[in-house]
Order: structure tokens, then C-alpha cells, then sequence
């Protein structure tokens, strides 16, 4: 399912970028607006009705924030799953183990002779 929904994602990325690497922009016109070529739009007037483009900019980006926010709430809800969830935990002795009396540690002797200096 992950899977899934980042190949849609991914998808929809490139295409966004088609998308909006396609579409004029809004200041495409600007020479008209200030007297050369005589055009009825403005820089910063009404951008008019939405064309196709601007539409199907609006769907992408849409479904782009879906799938980031599902693609977030599976990361953190991830099955907990550890390496140890199939053992078994061992089971216990039927007879406690008896200590070992300590042995005396070997006396240390000393030297004979001492260590010639060099």
C-alpha cells in the first residue's frame, strides 16, 4: 500500500511540475499592459475566469497533499514488529544451580634476583 501511494506521489510531482512549466504567467503580458500592443488585461488587475490548466494545476496539487498526509500518517504508524517477537523466552531450571566454593587465589612469590638494568 506504501508502495502504492509513493509511486502516485511521485507521479503526481512530475506532473505538477509539467503542469505549471506549461501555464503562462500571470505577467506574460506586461508590455501590452503598459501601452505597447494595446491588451484589456492588467498586471495586477483580475486574472479572469480559470482556464484548464489553472484547473488541472488545483486537482494535482490536491491530490499531491493526500498522498503527502497518507504518506505521513503510515510512517508514523508503523507495525512495531523486533527481531525477538518469534522466541520463545527460555525455560527456567528445575534445579537452582549450587555455588561453587571459591578456590584460594595462588600465593605470589617474589623475585629472586632483580631484573638487570640496561
Amino acid at each position: 500500500m506504501t508502495t502504492f501511494i509513493t509511486f502516485i506521489h511521485i507521479l503526481i510531482c512530475f506532473f505538477i511540475i509539467g503542469v505549471v512549466l506549461l501555464q503562462s504567467g500571470k505577467g506574460a503580458e506586461m508590455g501590452a499592459s503598459f501601452g505597447s500592443g494595446g491588451g484589456s488585461q492588467s498586471v495586477f488587475g483580475a486574472g479572469g475566469g480559470s482556464n484548464f490548466m489553472t484547473k488541472l494545476t488545483t486537482a494535482a496539487a490536491i491530490i499531491f497533499m493526500l498522498t503527502s498526509l497518507t504518506l505521513a500518517y503510515f510512517s508514523g504508524h508503523l507495525p512495531s514488529a523486533s527481531i525477538m517477537s518469534g522466541k520463545q523466552a527460555p525455560k527456567a531450571a528445575t534445579t537452582p544451580a549450587q555455588p561453587q566454593p571459591a578456590s584460594p587465589a595462588p600465593a605470589q612469590t617474589a623475585p629472586t634476583q632483580p631484573a638487570p638494568v640496561k
